[in-house]
């Protein structure tokens, strides 16, 4: 087992690891967007962007990317904002589509309207 802290992100503020390598995959701990863009106007927009592009920094650590994807689970403040996610995350992820939950949650912490937790397989060079 390897444990994985991006030295792109910020240092986990509690205990826990941004990835953790086992047998063949990586296991992203739950994600949130960035603080400014939680501060910022409140855009869901926004802060699924961020998220994205902190779980591509948490795979990339790891040797992965979004393609090595296995499972998606997505935690979102509002039933309304599911349509959009649906959207954002079809664009962001293109032809490859891994196995997904969409979980509608009254809030997160922080503020934030979105959360995704990953699960990538390794690249077979990186096993």
């Amino acid at each position: 087992m390897e444990l994985i802290n991006a030295s792109t992100l910020p240092t986990p503020a509690g205990h826990y690891s941004h990835a953790v390598v086992s047998m063949g995959f990586v296991f992203v701990s739950g994600v949130l967007p960035d603080a400014a863009t939680i501060n910022g106007p409140e855009s869901f927009d926004q802060q699924l962007a961020s998220v994205l592009d902190r779980c591509e920094l948490a795979l990339a650590a790891s040797g992965c990317t979004l393609h090595d994807v296995v499972q998606c689970n997505a935690y979102i403040v509002g039933i309304e904002n599911w349509p959009r996610f649906n959207v954002l995350y079809a664009q962001r992820m293109g032809q490859h589509k891994p196995a997904r939950a969409v979980v509608p949650v009254p809030e997160l912490h922080f503020g934030a309207l979105v959360e995704i937790q990953l699960t990538a397989q390794l690249p077979v060079s990186s096993k």
